[in-house]
């Protein structure tokens, strides 16, 4: 029983039937499952919120590698002591230290260019 006293199966019996069946379509599904592919958008890449997205990407990248060489040339910079410098290693790591900071140098001027290559377009 249904909650008036009336069943269910008359409940059915009462309402209207239509003869007409109503089929929405939407393309949201196909532009899904076709964007979904792991191609990239070019026209995107050269357009100026692509050209962005492009400089940001750099400039995080560059900034972070600046960050862990400086970590690893001031590591390798103190690892040099003076007891060392009677051992036949020293050369190597003094040379291993002025590279590191080099490649720092690099790294840091990388990402300032990429900083105001990213400021100059916004």
């Amino acid at each position: 029983m249904g909650v008036s006293g009336i069943s269910l199966g008359e409940m059915e019996e009462a309402r209207p039937r239509s003869q007409t069946v109503t089929t929405t379509t939407s393309s949201y599904s196909e532009t899904f499952s076709s964007s979904a592919s792991l191609s990239y958008d070019r026209g995107f890449l050269t357009s100026p919120p692509g050209v962005l997205l492009l400089a940001e990407i750099g400039l995080c990248f560059n900034g972070s590698a600046f960050v862990l060489y400086l970590t690893a040339a001031i590591a390798d910079a103190t690892s040099i002591g003076i007891e060392r410098h009677h051992n036949h290693n020293y050369n190597s790591w003094t040379a291993s230290s002025f590279f590191a900071f080099l490649v720092t140098v690099c790294y840091a001027a990388s990402t300032y260019f990429s900083f105001q290559s990213w400021r100059t377009r916004s």
